[in-house]
C-alpha cells in the first residue's frame, strides 16, 4: 500500500515479484497463481471512480501514466508512472484523473472475486446503495 509497514499479505506478494535485467532493458514478472483478473483501467480527465472497498480481494496497481491522484485508506497522493500500489481488502480506495488526457492503471485482483465485490462508499455517478 506504499506505507511504512506492509501487511503480511503485501510482503508475501511483493517477495514473489521477479525482476530481471537483460541487455535490452529489464522486466518485472508478477505471480499469477493468486490473480483473479488483470485489467487496464483508463480514467478520463476530471473523472474519478467510486471510493470503494472489496470484501474478497486485495488489489495491486501498476501506474502507467502521469496525472493520477490515488487515495488508499487515509492517504492521498500523486503516484509516478511505474509506481506499484498494494490495496488490502476492505481498504477504501479511489483514483482520479488530474491530467488533460486519460490516465491508465494496470490492476491485478489478488484473490477470487468478481465485479459484484464492490462496496461503494462515495460515487460521483449516484451508484452508492
Amino acid at each position: 500500500m506504499s506505507k511504512d509497514r506492509p501487511t503480511r499479505a503485501e510482503q508475501a506478494y511483493r517477495e514473489k515479484i521477479i525482476e530481471d535485467i537483460r541487455p535490452w532493458g529489464w522486466f518485472r514478472s508478477y505471480p499469477l497463481l493468486s490473480v483473479g483478473s488483470i485489467k487496464i483501467i483508463a480514467v478520463n480527465p476530471g473523472a474519478a471512480n467510486s471510493l470503494q472497498l472489496h470484501d474478497r480481494r486485495d488489489e495491486y496497481w501498476i501506474i502507467l501514466d502521469r496525472g493520477l491522484e490515488v487515495t488508499v485508506g487515509a492517504r492521498t497522493w500523486r503516484p509516478r508512472p511505474s509506481e506499484e500500489v498494494y490495496i488490502p481488502r476492505r481498504t477504501p480506495h479511489r483514483m482520479r484523473c488530474l491530467a488533460r488526457g486519460p490516465v491508465r492503471v494496470m490492476e491485478l485482483w489478488l484473490g477470487k472475486s468478481s465485479e459484484a465485490d464492490i462496496v461503494r462508499l462515495k460515487d460521483d455517478y449516484g451508484r452508492v446503495r
